[in-house]
């Protein structure tokens, strides 16, 4: 439950993080990109695969003077000798870890693909109860209670390397193309994957589900900030939020969430993904619910997006332009794929974005201006289209506080 006091405390203590940004207080990334992107080595890992998908660990980052090692599941599709395919990097969220089926969906696809724990886990058992292994680097998630040890001792810091060395590890293997590798991260994983695309040129896009930065602002994690303090709670937000990091995004983004978010709010992923100056596609849809396997996994508009940049195929729609002029709103899109249905999704709420309730109406779309419209109603606080397409993937225009009360 949203406690508003807690919201009140933390607005108010908060660091301001795109005014950091601005400022170039985060000019240096803690991580070495040359070093990350080595091919790592690997080691067996006995009792842990299957017979389509391989385990294995890989050697992530000294821990504490120790080494440590990463352990994964990876699997290729069955293609001709000398055949390359094009690969996906998976990030699990809080609870999770590495997941064969997650590897198994997009070997069905026609991708290579690796997950990773980064928790220094192997996958196994119940939520949040994946067993230890002996070179495991430090526990997650969100690494709060560790912002007084050295930088290189932290979560996020062997969480963002165990990503990159994932993905240099994925390009060196002989039958994946390493020129054409996405990366999908939930929640956590999101949050992670937010970071590693500004840190990791290599990936041709990134499709982060619910995670993106501001957390300082309103996010799931308000009363671990308020429980660090002012003085840590600011260190954590300079070193570790996602707004550090996305100005230097290079590659297409695609968002991928929900209205009601517990976690990471509409207002805190729109500052987020206007920081990235790389083309950007949005997917928001009412009520999605936040977790891993379909939730979080099988959003179809990553797989499209995927065949769009990695194999030629027919991508997602593009809003090219939004406006309003008092209660009549618009916005023009562009589609390879046709366009069977526009809708308005708005709110009539303020308050916290995790408690607000959304409604849905249908839009009037011209498909030969490529424009769809709707007069608003007046209580309307929030809206944003949905544009669908005769696949049924959805790209959403950036929502609009209308401040028409």
């Amino acid at each position: 439950m949203i406690n508003l006091r807690h919201i009140h405390i933390i607005a108010l203590m908060m660091i301001n993080v795109s005014a950091l940004c601005l400022a170039g207080e985060y000019s240096t990334s803690p991580w070495n990109i040359q070093s990350l992107s080595v091919t790592p080595n690997t080691f067996e890992a006995p009792g842990h695969g299957a017979t389509d998908v391989k385990a294995l660990f890989y050697e992530g980052l000294p821990w504490k003077g120790k080494p440590t090692r990463v352990f994964a599941y990876y699997g290729q599709p069955k293609v001709k000798a000398g055949t390359k395919v094009p690969a996906m990097v998976l990030i699990h969220g809080g609870g999770g870890s590495a997941f064969i089926p997650w590897v198994r969906l997009w070997v069905s696809r026609g991708y290579a693909a690796i997950a990773m724990d980064t928790c220094g886990c192997v996958s196994g058992g119940d939520n949040s109860k994946h067993p230890r292994h002996k070179y495991g680097g430090p526990p997650g998630w969100g690494g709060f209670g560790q912002i007084d040890e050295p930088i290189q001792d932290q979560w996020t810091y062997h969480a963002v390397a165990d990503v990159i060395l994932a993905h240099s590890l994925l390009r060196s293997f002989p039958g994946v193309d390493p020129e054409k590798v996405g990366l999908t991260g939930i929640s956590w994983g999101g949050y992670l994957a937010c970071i590693a695309a500004g840190v990791d040129q290599r990936f041709e896009f990134a499709a982060p589900v619910y995670g993106c930065g501001f957390l300082g602002e309103n996010s799931g994690w308000l009363g671990e900030f308020q429980a660090m303090g002012k003085d840590k709670a600011q260190k954590w937000l300079r070193v570790w939020d996602p707004a550090a990091y996305l100005p230097h995004a290079t590659m297409p983004m695609l968002w991928v969430t929900g209205t009601t978010d517990f976690a990471y709010p509409m207002d805190s992923l729109q500052k987020s993904y206007r920081l990235s100056k790389a083309p950007r596609t949005l997917c928001v849809r009412v009520g999605m619910q936040h977790g891993h396997g379909g939730p979080g996994e099988n959003p179809l508009e990553i797989h499209a997006m995927a065949d769009a940049l990695l194999r030629g195929g027919t991508g997602l729609a593009r809003i090219t332009k939004r406006g309003r002029e008092g209660l009549n709103a618009w916005v023009e899109f562009e589609s390879r794929s046709p366009i069977l249905r526009a809708e308005l999704n708005y709110t009539t709420d303020t308050g916290p974005w995790q408690t607000r309730s959304w409604k849905i109406i249908p839009a009037n779309l011209d498909t030969k201006a490529k424009r769809a419209s709707v007069v608003l109603s007046k209580e309307a606080t929030v809206y944003f289209f949905n544009i669908v397409d005769e696949r049924n993937l959805v790209v959403s225009s950036e929502h609009e506080e209308t401040l028409l009360n």
